[in-house]
């Protein structure tokens, strides 16, 4: 019996739509960034960029729990000496929603190229919008990343 290893042409990618509406930010990064990397596949490999399209509509209406938007800090740096820009997120949600979204699920996944290459398969808008219809996306539900069940 060998060990199957999938090869770059056997993957077939599907597009998957999230609505973020209402949605706690790390248990939606965490779904994207699985969703991302193919580990919802039977034939997941860790070396092979296997994962699908994923858009995320209404990054805006992303929730934090604990107060971490008004205490959570975003950190940048230009690369000269003292330039360090620091913006809390509850700033950042009011001017860039989708960077607070990436940002998250960059960080959930591999620190390499393959990890670069599966962030770029993100499609992040901060309203209801995207013009990805021809991809015919499926819509991807998240109940366990809804609010109300967070709270309980």
């Amino acid at each position: 019996m060998r060990t199957f290893s999938p090869k770059p042409q056997d993957v077939t990618r599907n597009w998957w739509v999230v609505d973020a509406d209402g949605l706690v930010l790390g248990r939606l990064a965490a779904e994207v960034a699985s969703r991302l990397r193919g580990k919802h596949k039977p034939t997941f490999a860790p070396h092979v960029d296997m994962g699908d399209h994923v858009v995320v509509v209404n990054a805006d209406k992303v929730v934090l729990t604990a107060g971490k938007a008004a205490q959570k800090m975003v950190y940048r740096h230009s690369g000269y000496p003292g330039g360090l820009k620091a913006e809390r997120v509850s700033d950042q949600l009011v001017t860039r929603p989708e960077e607070v979204v990436r940002r998250a699920v960059r960080g959930m996944l591999p620190k390499n190229r393959l990890g670069r290459q599966q962030l770029g398969k993100l499609k992040v808008y901060a309203g209801p919008d995207h013009p990805h219809q021809a991809q015919q996306p499926a819509p991807l539900v998240l109940p366990q990343a809804r609010r109300d069940r967070a709270a309980s």
